[in-house]
């Protein structure tokens, strides 16, 4: 897998809160184009792209803006966990509390409560950028 795509209203505000979990800026680029229309579909696309990526390399965010055409919303700003297609990306941190407070500070809303699995892991899932689900997840030595 190459990388994950998420559709956010605010460029800036999401490569900021992504910073912030640790991930870098690899790059960003406006997309547009016929080759852009016959990719996604749409007619006119033009949007911006951030490339982040995780520290390790093995992984990547493609975070989109679309200004032409509009992004349209989901039914509700903020779907369960639950609701098909939707989908959530997980982090592994070393400091569940940390990262919560400092996520915090950038719009994230607890959905639940950090939670034990077992004695392996500390988890919970947070709202974050575009209403996407980003679940921590700390292990316990």
């Amino acid at each position: 897998m190459d990388n994950v795509a998420i559709v956010v209203a605010d460029l800036d505000a999401a490569v900021i809160f992504f910073t912030v979990l640790g991930m870098e800026l690899e790059g960003r680029g406006q997309i547009e184009g016929l080759w852009a229309d016959r990719t996604v579909g749409l007619d006119g696309v033009r949007s911006e792209i951030a490339m982040m990526r995780t520290l390790d390399g093995h992984s990547k965010l493609e975070l989109t803006k679309y200004h032409a055409p509009d992004a349209i919303g989901v039914e509700s700003r903020s779907p369960a966990p639950n609701t098909l297609g939707l989908h959530r990306v997980m982090f592994t941190v070393d400091d569940i509390e940390d990262t919560i407070a400092r996520l915090h500070s950038h719009g994230a809303e607890l959905i639940g409560e950090v939670a034990q699995y077992e004695s392996a892991f500390r988890l919970c899932y947070l709202r974050g950028p575009a209403g996407i689900i980003v679940a921590l997840a700390q292990q316990i030595d």
